[in-house]
C-alpha cells in the first residue's frame, strides 16, 4: 500500500515508518520538523534499508498538503502530526486549537481532494480524563481534563461526523496510553524538546548525566509504593498495532476507538529501578507534591484491540529500559544537540 504518514519524523511516527517500510509498503512523510530532526530520515533509511519519500510541510498549509497526497495518491493516511505536552497546552490553548484541530481539518479535506478515505489517527488515553473504574475500556466517557485532551477528543469527533457523512470513510482512532522504549539499533528514539514532559526520556536524561535528577510527583497514592501507576508500552509494539490497524479498516467501513496499551501498569518507582538495573547506572529522584490533574492509576482494558486488530503487546518493562537506554547512550544528547 502507499501509506502517507503525517509527523513521520517524530518518535511514534519514525518508528512507524520503520516497520511500515520493513513490511513493503511506500510511504510519504509530510512532516515540517517543528518537534524532530531531519536526521531521523537517514536514520529510518540505514534501519530499513529503503528510502521514503518526504515533503517538508506544515498540516497547516492546507495547498501545499492537497497537493503533496494528490500527487502521491495514497491508499491510507497515519496522522500523528500534532502538539503534545499537557503542560505547554495549558498555557498556549489556541496554538493547540490550531495546529491540532485546525490542522487535522484541512488533512482530511486534502484526503478528500487525494481521493482518500482510509485513515488511522493518533489519538490518546488523554481522552478519558479521570476513568470512572480500571482498566479504562473504550465505552467509558470521554472526559479530557486539560486543552491537549479536548483537541483529541474534538478530532475523534470530527472524524466520527465525518464517516457518518461519507460512507466511504473507514478510519480508527488509536488512544495511546503511555509509549516508551525506542528502535533495538538505538537509531532513533524519544527526543523532546526542552525539559521532556514524561517519566522515561527524564529518567534516561538523568542516567546518562544530561539531568541531575528526576522529581518524583506524590508518594501517597493508594498504589503499591504510593507512586502514580501507568500503562507503558513499547514504542515499536504502539508502531506494529498502526500496521494492524490499517489492516483492519483496508476492508471495511465506518469509524471505531481503540485503546493501546498492555493492560498492566507500573509505578514510578518500578520503572526507576527498572531502568537502573537495564542501564547499570543510578537514577538521582527526589519526592516531591503531587502534580495537578494527575490520577493514580492509569490502565488499559486491551480486549478490543485483540478482538478487532489481532494485535498485543509482546516487549515488556525490561526491554523498554534496555532499549531506551541504548538510544541514550548512543545517543546522549539526542538527534538535536543544540537543543
Amino acid at each position: 500500500m502507499r501509506i502517507a504518514v503525517t509527523g513521520g519524523a517524530g518518535y511514534i511516527g519514525s518508528h512507524t515508518v520503520v516497520e511500515l517500510l520493513s513490511a513493503g509498503h511506500d510511504v510519504l512523510i509530510v512532516d515540517n520538523f517543528r518537534n524532530s530532526s531531519p536526521e531521523v530520515i537517514s536514520r529510518i533509511q540505514l534501519i530499513s534499508n529503503r528510502q521514503p519519500q518526504l515533503e517538508q510541510i506544515s498540516v497547516l498549509d492546507e495547498q501545499r498538503l492537497e497537493t503533496a497526497l494528490v500527487d502521491f495518491q495514497p491508499d491510507g493516511v497515519i496522522h500523528f502530526a500534532g502538539l503534545k505536552a499537557v503542560g505547554e497546552a495549558a498555557r498556549v490553548p489556541l496554538n493547540y486549537y490550531q495546529t491540532n484541530v485546525e490542522g487535522s481539518l484541512k488533512l482530511f479535506r486534502a484526503m478528500e481532494k487525494a481521493g482518500c478515505h482510509h485513515l488511522v489517527f493518533s489519538s490518546s488515553a488523554t481522552v478519558y480524563g479521570h476513568p470512572d473504574r480500571l482498566p479504562v475500556d473504550e465505552g467509558q466517557p470521554c472526559r479530557p481534563t486539560n486543552a491537549y485532551g479536548r483537541t483529541k477528543e474534538i478530532i475523534e469527533r470530527v472524524i466520527r461526523d465525518w464517516g457518518a457523512a461519507d460512507d466511504r470513510v473507514s478510519a480508527v482512532s488509536l488512544r495511546y496510553f503511555n509509549p516508551v522504549g525506542a528502535h533495538e539499533t538505538g537509531e532513533i528514539g524519544e527526543d523532546p524538546n526542552g525539559v521532556p514532559d514524561n517519566l522515561m526520556p527524564f529518567v534516561a536524561q538523568v542516567a546518562v548525566g544530561r539531568r541531575e535528577e528526576l522529581s518524583v510527583f506524590g508518594r501517597d497514592y493508594d498504589t503499591p509504593d504510593g507512586t502514580g501507576l501507568r500503562d507503558y508500552i513499547h514504542v515499536v509494539d504502539l508502531a506494529l498495532a498502526h500496521l494492524a490497524a490499517l489492516e483492519f479498516i483496508s476492508d471495511r467501513t465506518g469509524v471505531d476507538e481503540i485503546n493501546v496499551g498492555t493492560g498492566r501498569g507500573h509505578t514510578v518507582m518500578e520503572m526507576i529501578s527498572a531502568f537502573e538495573n537495564a542501564s547499570g547506572q543510578r537514577v538521582a529522584h527526589k519526592f516531591v507534591g503531587r502534580r495537578a490533574g494527575d490520577t493514580a492509576r492509569s490502565v488499559a482494558d486491551v480486549q478490543k484491540s485483540r478482538k478487532l486488530l489481532g494485535w498485543t503487546a509482546t516487549r515488556n518493562l525490561d526491554r523498554m529500559c534496555r532499549d531506551t537506554w541504548n538510544w541514550q547512550n548512543k545517543n546522549p544528547n539526542g538527534l538535536r544537540p543544540d537543543v
